[in-house]
């Protein structure tokens, strides 16, 4: 094909050089943009040919930009390097044609740690958060520390600004709270963050890597090359492997989080206060208060310990404790994860429909004591036993909705035999408005109507966001 990778020396000057941008969308637009402002000589390949991929070519095409439409699948001639959307599977034949020729497949998260600082500007080092959920909450709890410490920030990558916008733009940034997404991190071989943080890791996605083992080498990838701090989850011992399996510069630290009291080089909580005993002086026997419990909205289990895997990124980078309480103060949670509703004849309605797997429905339902579940949608293969098990001392009643709510109902018969289960054999929208009625049959003064699905929502809902919605006017319409 007469294909050649682009050489690390040839970064700087991308005039003529043929680069194919693999996917339209909220990626592959920008990337094509960027690309080609720079001079070099893009295509576009995009798998779909509907009437929204046709709109997004033409606006390519009237820049210069070549884009071939419903033809993902063959490498153009003379490409040099592929940058790809990161939702595009390895296996793909695309990639499989690109690394016969010997041609380099990045990311746009590659593209833009490539491009930091390629343009005079000092380039702002990252601080990376991955995980297999609490992702974008740590994220932004991260953004709201270093503002809380005067610095100027961002929360990019997976969410808010995209990270091309924030290498490039006008905006002049001090530091980068990063989201990284396993897809993304695939495809980022030469990132290395300042410090990064895996948060936790269960299974997730495994249609795309493979197998669990290669989900899990992708979010390692996150400490490839970290400077200052590898921060790990303690009751987590696959992340604290992975950093000990990392690559690291000399001097970088192992540090903790723990929900109990922490040892030294980590963070934790002791009396209702989180505490740091990791960037201290003699850390043997000092520790350092950051903040109360009641600064952590909501104060869940698994919420704490967003909230210290992010002061733990953000001590790493020098922030004074006292920056960390007022960001923790100033945070409010994003819709729909683990939000409180409302309270109606003694019994509170929480809508955590972000709880889209069974490892975020079971840090939901670790928060509270006594719970009228409403679960069920698409389980993308999932099995629900281990959780059902983990969580029935807490179950006052279940209901259960959606096309794989059967796969629940018959875990909650092999580990909950007692708990009262209501099977409502619908997936149109109207069924959430049913469900949260028989849940507040259900219900008694002092328990919590929680509904933490476990699974996606396309099956009744355009996504979760969607269906947490539908919810929250179901509760208003019971109160009203």
């Amino acid at each position: 094909m007469g294909s050649r990778k682009v050489t690390s020396s040839e970064l700087l000057d991308w005039q003529g050089k043929h680069v194919t941008v693999a996917g339209l969308g909220v990626s592959g637009i920008p990337a094509a943009k960027v690309l080609h402002a720079r001079g070099a000589v893009v295509t576009v390949v995009n798998d779909g040919d509907d009437a929204r991929a046709r709109e997004q070519a033409a606006e390519l095409e009237a820049l210069g930009v070549t884009v071939r439409l419903g033809d993902g699948a063959t490498l153009p001639e003379g490409t040099e390097l592929i940058v790809t959307a990161p939702g595009w599977k390895p296996d793909k034949p695309l990639f499989t044609a690109a690394r016969e020729a010997g041609v380099e497949i990045w990311g746009d998260v590659e593209l833009a740690w490539r491009l930091r600082g390629l343009d005079g500007r000092k380039a702002a080092p990252w601080l990376a958060i991955t995980g297999t959920n609490g992702k974008t909450t740590t994220t932004q709890m991260l953004a709201s520390i270093l503002k809380a410490a005067g610095l100027r920030t961002a929360a990019v990558g997976n969410i808010g600004v995209s990270l091309l916008d924030a290498v490039l733009g006008e905006e002049r940034y001090d530091i980068l709270a990063v989201e990284l997404s396993s897809y993304q991190l695939h495809w980022a071989p030469s990132l290395r963050a300042h410090s990064a943080a895996v948060l936790n890791l269960a299974p997730d996605h495994l249609d795309w890597h493979g197998s669990m083992e290669a989900y899990a080498r992708d979010k390692g990838r996150v400490y490839e090359g970290n400077r200052v701090a590898c921060v790990y989850n303690v009751a987590d011992k696959a992340t604290e492997d992975l950093v000990r399996e990392a690559d690291v510069e000399e001097g970088c630290r192992a540090i903790g989080f723990t929900l109990g009291a922490p040892g030294p080089s980590q963070l934790g909580v002791v009396d209702g206060i989180l505490v740091d005993r990791a960037f201290v002086e003699n850390r043997q026997k000092n520790a350092q208060e950051l903040a109360e419990i009641s600064d952590v909205d909501p104060p869940a289990p698994h919420n704490i310990a967003n909230a210290l895997a992010a002061a733990a990124l953000a001590r790493a980078f020098g922030v004074p404790a006292k920056a960390v309480r007022d960001g923790l103060r100033a945070f409010t949670p994003d819709a729909h994860r683990i939000a409180h509703v409302a309270d109606v004849d003694g019994v509170a309605y929480v809508d955590d429909s972000k709880a889209t797997n069974t490892h975020a429905a079971e840090a939901s339902l670790a928060a509270y004591e006594s719970i009228v579940w409403i679960a069920g949608g698409l389980a993308k293969g999932a099995t629900f036993d281990e959780l059902v098990a983990k969580s029935a001392k807490r179950l006052r009643g279940a209901v259960l909705i959606g096309a794989d709510r059967a796969l629940i109902r018959e875990a909650l018969a092999r580990h909950a035999p007692e708990v009262p289960v209501v099977d409502l054999d619908r997936t149109d929208t109207g069924a959430m408005l049913q469900a949260v009625t028989e849940a507040k049959r259900l219900a008694r003064p002092g328990d919590t109507v929680l509904l933490a699905p476990a699974c996606a929502s396309m099956d009744m809902f355009t996504n979760y966001n969607k269906r947490g919605d539908a919810f929250a006017e179901a509760v208003r319409e019971l109160g009203s």
